[in-house]
């Protein structure tokens, strides 16, 4: 428990400087990408929807990427990640994610990308999802995802600035 806080604690450390250098007006390309790897490796222990123990409704993270398409993994090819089990449709998968979860796993836990941007959390349809400059967002069904795709990057921006205040209160 102590190990989570921490690691929820340096997470927030690190996206509140960063918040504080973009802010600033000091960024630079390398103190940007320095910041996303940061923060994905503070947020490496995060919280993520999952029910009955298994992430994002047993859909394969990887897919989505090498697919383009959702599909549900097979629970002979799982990976322990993030306190919960990742299922993938085959090995090579599995073994991606297990080499660079932060690169697959989705964004705000794997939660509603739209709440999230409302200041809360809700359940996902894995169907309904994007990938955005490299990262994986997920929503709660089509209605919503359409209702977030009208302005992603200021719904990202505000999904940014809650998720941190949101996994704290998880």
């Amino acid at each position: 428990m102590k190990l989570k806080n921490v690691t929820l604690i340096s997470g927030l450390i690190f996206f509140t400087w960063g918040l504080t250098t973009i802010v600033s007006g000091e960024t630079t390309e390398s103190n940007i990408t320095e910041n996303q790897i940061l923060l994905a490796q503070a947020n490496s222990s995060t919280t993520f929807y999952e029910e009955e123990g298994i992430a994002i409704r047993g859909a394969d993270p990887v897919a989505y990427f090498t697919e383009g398409k959702a599909v549900i993994g097979d629970k002979n090819f799982s990976h322990q990640w993030g306190n919960t089990t990742w299922l993938f449709k085959n090995s090579q998968n599995r073994d991606l994610f297990a080499q660079n979860p932060e690169q697959y796993a989705p964004q705000y836990g794997g939660f509603c990308a739209w709440a999230v941007s409302q200041n809360y959390t809700a359940p996902i349809d894995p169907e309904a999802w994007k990938i955005v400059e490299g990262k994986l967002y997920l929503n709660y069904n089509k209605g919503v995802q359409r209702r977030w795709a009208k302005d992603i990057p200021g719904n990202i921006q505000k999904g940014d600035q809650n998720w941190p205040g949101i996994l704290a209160s998880l």
